[in-house]
């Protein structure tokens, strides 16, 4: 009997107590009543590590295994039942992952009233070790111990072998989808500008691009172009598998497609299902005599997107890769966290080596995607051309890729202003220079790249009040679009409207209050002599000293009304 399923485990208890502690990484526990989850009271640290996180941390460590509570340690395993955890499974597995950032899997089992707890954990992410209190933890014996300095430095150093590359045992000719073949041939004599390869032995093509040797097929070959039987047989967790619902806070999914078949015949499927004029309506904006039609999810970034989830997924972790579609929004996910030395901070600018080299080249040399490295400077390009807000990976981990693609236009003006600017040039805007536009339409001007800057305010693309206002604002084009000021006098207008909103919510706001409105805007500095400004232009009064002081609006100005127009009013009277 199964309940409280947290995770994918799918064992009987028979087939859990066969499972060997060093051969399948399994730790019994009888844990009858209760057990230590994060080191209790104990100080002696080899005493505290012997808890839930102890050995989960320890477990992954050794590239993942089960902690099973519930049966005794020496054959035959008899299953004498557990307490821990009644009825908080699911606050467990939240906790767990809070605390390691690992995605634990929890099940209960049952043998008549006796209840089993088991805990399928996954393996460490590659060249890293998970800690507990500060030190990486390994099973010797009964014990946990602190991982040895030339194991850490091993783990350290490895690099993730290209699977993709690997041979595929029994994979044959037979097992390849002919459509897929014609496909990848047709694709790649475009892309190398030579129609003669289409007509080359399939044999040939296949070896000449490192999808066979003598005779043997790689996982890659099995990708790209495998049949649905084959990738069923070889690679059941090659698949796409795509859930719509109508909010995010729906539960069961509204429609759902599962599509497993060769990457070569699987995308234009994938996007046409994404496409429906239901689920991918047009949005609309107007500017002047002209309505510009914009979908709410753009073609090539979601190519882009699902096909770097193939090319950098773990391919030896069981799941899918699943798109979580809504009408505003697009979730791909894909297993294995960001390649190494990829972060969400550095996404655009690190040079990274996908985990499935080969099956990327292939792509690359037919034309599928762009060159190494630039599809998510892509995917950037196309959500800043349309006024979207841009790829968001905060919900990514070490254990999964996780990107969300919004459809909502965040502002109407900055999509005509920028698409009127790159209209009019022979050299078109870079990704860079389209993200400084936007860090300054948001009233960024902090840690801008100085080239962008330079070659934005030669052209009028951006200005400041003079040389030494390091508070930029976009050209008058935009506000010309907008049909607002930039400034009012010597204020940014959207400087007065934070300020503004700060008095709206409270009566009395202190610096640290002004500062954390800016959001990293502007340096405290400048927040600083903006509110002096203020004080002396007799808007806003200052109450107390230091650290301690506050400040609340003037006498000049009527709470109950708006607070904006009352300060744009003021400052040019």
């Amino acid at each position: 009997m199964h309940t409280n399923v947290q995770g994918n485990i799918r064992m009987t208890i028979q087939e859990i107590k066969k499972l060997r502690e060093t051969e399948h990484k399994v730790e019994f526990m009888e844990a009858k009543k209760d057990f230590n989850f994060a080191g209790g009271s104990h100080a002696e640290p080899k005493e505290r590590r012997k808890c839930v996180l102890g050995y989960v941390v320890a477990l992954a460590n050794e590239g993942g295994g089960y902690l099973v509570f519930g049966i005794k340690e020496n054959k035959p395993n008899e299953v004498v039942g557990t307490e821990f955890a009644k009825g908080e499974i699911g606050a467990l597995t939240d906790e767990i992952y809070k605390r390691l950032e690992i995605r634990v899997g929890i099940e209960e089992l049952f043998e008549g009233d006796k209840r089993v707890l088991v805990f399928k954990i996954p393996s460490r992410p590659p060249c890293s070790t998970l800690k507990f209190e500060g030190v990486p933890l390994m099973r010797i014996g009964d014990s946990l111990h602190v991982m040895s300095d030339a194991e850490v430095f091993r783990i350290l150093s490895e690099r993730a072998q290209d699977f993709s590359a690997t041979i595929c045992e029994g994979l044959t000719y037979e097992d390849l989808d002919p459509e897929a073949i014609a496909l990848m041939k047709a694709g790649y004599a475009r892309k190398q500008k030579n129609p003669a390869f289409e007509t080359l032995p399939d044999n040939q093509i296949l070896t000449d691009l490192g999808l066979a040797e003598n005779g043997e097929y790689n996982y890659a070959a099995l990708i790209l172009l495998g049949t649905r039987k084959a990738l069923r047989h070889y690679l059941p967790n090659a698949e796409v598998i795509i859930e719509y619902r109508l909010n995010h806070s729906m539960i069961p999914y509204t429609a759902r497609k599962e599509f497993q078949e060769s990457l070569f015949t699987v995308m234009d499927k994938i996007w046409a299902y994404l496409n429906q004029p239901a689920s991918n309506p047009l949005l609309h904006v107007r500017h002047k005599f002209t309505i510009y039609d914009i979908p709410a999810f753009n073609e090539d970034v979601i190519r882009e997107a699902v096909l770097n989830a193939y090319g950098h997924r773990l391919w030896r972790d069981l799941g899918s890769i699943v798109i979580k579609q809504y009408p505003d929004s697009i979730n791909i996910i894909n297993s294995g966290g960001f390649p190494y030395g990829v972060t969400k901070d550095n996404i655009l600018t690190v040079n990274s080596q996908p985990r499935n080299k080969l099956v990327m080249e292939i792509l690359e040399k037919t034309g599928q995607v762009e060159r190494a490295g630039q599809g998510v400077d892509k995917m950037y390009y196309n959500c800043l051309m349309e006024g979207k807000p841009l790829p968001d990976y905060s919900q990514t981990d070490d254990y999964q890729v996780d990107l969300c693609l919004r459809a909502t236009i965040v502002d109407e003006a900055f999509y005509i202003f920028v698409n009127e600017i790159q209209n009019r040039r022979t050299d078109k805007l870079n990704v860079f220079d389209l993200l400084t536009l936007d860090k300054v339409r948001q009233g960024i001007s902090m840690d801008l790249p100085e080239a962008s800057v330079e070659k934005l305010q030669r052209e009028g693309l951006i200005k400041s009040q003079s040389s030494a206002d390091k508070k930029y604002v976009l050209g008058d084009l935009y506000y010309e679009i907008a049909k607002q000021p930039a400034y009012i006098k010597e204020y940014r207008l959207r400087d007065l409207q934070i300020v503004a909103g700060c008095f709206e919510k409270a009566e009395k706001v202190s610096m640290k209050e002004f500062v954390d409105a800016f959001e990293n805007q502007l340096t405290r500095g400048q927040i600083k002599y903006l509110i002096l400004k203020l004080e002396e232009e007799g808007l806003i009064v200052k109450e107390g000293l230091g650290r301690w002081a506050i400040y609340k609006l003037s006498g000049k100005i009527d709470i109950r009304q708006n607070i904006l127009q009352q300060f744009q009013f003021a400052i040019e009277h």
